[in-house]
């Protein structure tokens, strides 16, 4: 939200867009239909999203582990496109997630299962990132102000590595 303020672009959000399709939040999708159905659904609506939205964009932490999301994210990051890895250290994670029953992924031993997770996906995330922020103790708005910088330093290094 923060960025698309400073940038003054609409923010989608692919969770909000499964939980209007689907008539249900998505722990409920996750009891009631299951993972699989709920990864199908995430991967319509990242599709759908990078094919009609012209702003951010903020994808749920397991959509990028559909091999048809990491191609789609690859073509947008190759044609220009900018693709953020939000990370976050467990200890910062912890009171941001909550590690409540809503997470379906981290039932059982929270804190485990989410260092497992990210174990997982880090190399995926990364993979598919035009860059990579540690939002640690920030603000929206100071994670915004810090993409912003990074962005302008890589357009920066682009530049002198490709001048004209």
């Amino acid at each position: 939200m923060a960025l698309g303020e400073r940038w003054q672009l609409s923010v989608r959000d692919t969770d909000a867009d499964v939980e209007a399709v689907s008539g249900k939040r998505i722990a409920d999708i996750f009891i009631e239909d299951g993972e699989p159905e709920f990864r199908a659904l995430e991967a319509a609506a990242v599709a759908s999203a990078l094919a009609e939205h012209d702003g951010v964009l903020a994808l749920g932490g397991g959509a990028v582990l559909d091999p048809r999301t990491q191609e789609l994210l690859g073509a947008y990051r190759n044609e220009g496109g900018v693709v953020v890895f939000l990370d976050v250290t467990l200890a910062h994670a912890a009171p941001r997630v909550g590690f409540n029953t809503s997470r379906p992924l981290l039932l059982g031993n929270p804190r485990a299962q989410w260092s497992a997770l990210m174990e997982a996906r880090r190399p995926v995330y990364e993979g598919v990132a035009t860059l990579r922020v540690l939002t640690d103790g920030l603000k929206p708005a100071d994670v915004a102000e810090l993409i912003e910088l990074e962005l302008a330093a890589l357009r920066r290094q682009e530049i002198e590595e490709n001048p004209l």
